[in-house]
């Protein structure tokens, strides 16, 4: 708590001091006006034309290279019906037979 009234003090003495030392506002017939309008306008003017032009390019598309086809020879298989014994009797299964 004493850390922020003294923050406030110090605030105050500084903005009182900025307050009493601060001379009479004067216009002085619109040229400190003028010419800060004028300073703004000649600096805009002349920072874009230094800039020069934006032209949005856009990036390169992504490089992609496609792989490269593989052939390979499927040998033809096949499902054959088996018989074999148990020892309880004949079952039959399904063996696959690749020529």
């Amino acid at each position: 708590m004493r850390k922020l009234a003294a923050a406030v003090l110090a605030t105050s003495f500084l903005v009182g001091s900025l307050v009493a030392t601060a001379p009479e506002a004067r216009a002085d017939g619109g040229q400190i006006a003028a010419g800060v309008a004028g300073g703004l306008l000649g600096g805009v003017l002349l920072g874009s034309a230094l800039a020069g032009p934006r032209v949005y390019v856009a990036p390169p598309p992504p490089v992609y290279y496609a792989p490269e086809p593989v052939y390979v020879e499927e040998t033809e298989c096949r499902l054959v019906r088996k018989r074999y014994w148990d020892d309880y009797g004949y079952r039959i299964r399904h063996v696959q037979v690749c020529d």
